[in-house]
């Protein structure tokens, strides 16, 4: 059996940009990509905490440092600047890929730095 998982997640994230004239997307620091382990033009869901949209793009390669967040094309519509987003890859694992498999879970503030990495949802994120 194959089971869809969490593969990584950046928590409260904050957009930057919003670019309803762009070509579609989410284009993400890459630095932060990297840290989570989201590969560019995955697809990602975003769930926006600020005013509850939910929907699906791909991520792209924003520029490392940048701590960029920009929701394009269509999904602009569902985000605006200063929003807070939870941005999830989820994967496919056969069962057995499951024994120790662990999500990449990245806690952002609202600056979009790294506050906290880990790999379980803690009961609260200091």
């Amino acid at each position: 059996m194959r089971l869809i998982m969490l593969q990584a997640k950046l928590h409260r994230a904050h957009v930057t940009h919003s670019e309803v004239e762009y070509e579609g997307s989410c284009a993400i620091d890459s630095e932060l990509l990297e840290v989570a382990g989201i590969r560019e033009y995955q697809q990602i869901s975003i769930y926006n905490v600020t005013n509850g949209e939910r929907f699906q793009t791909y991520a792209i390669l924003g520029e490392k440092g940048s701590k960029i967040i920009s929701v394009n094309g269509a999904a602009a519509h569902r985000a605006a600047p200063g929003e807070c987003l939870i941005i999830c890859a989820y994967a496919e694992f056969e069962e057995a890929e499951l024994v120790g498999f662990k999500p990449k879970l990245v806690y952002l503030d609202e600056n979009n730095d790294i506050k906290q990495v880990g790999s379980f949802i803690p009961t609260q994120v200091a």
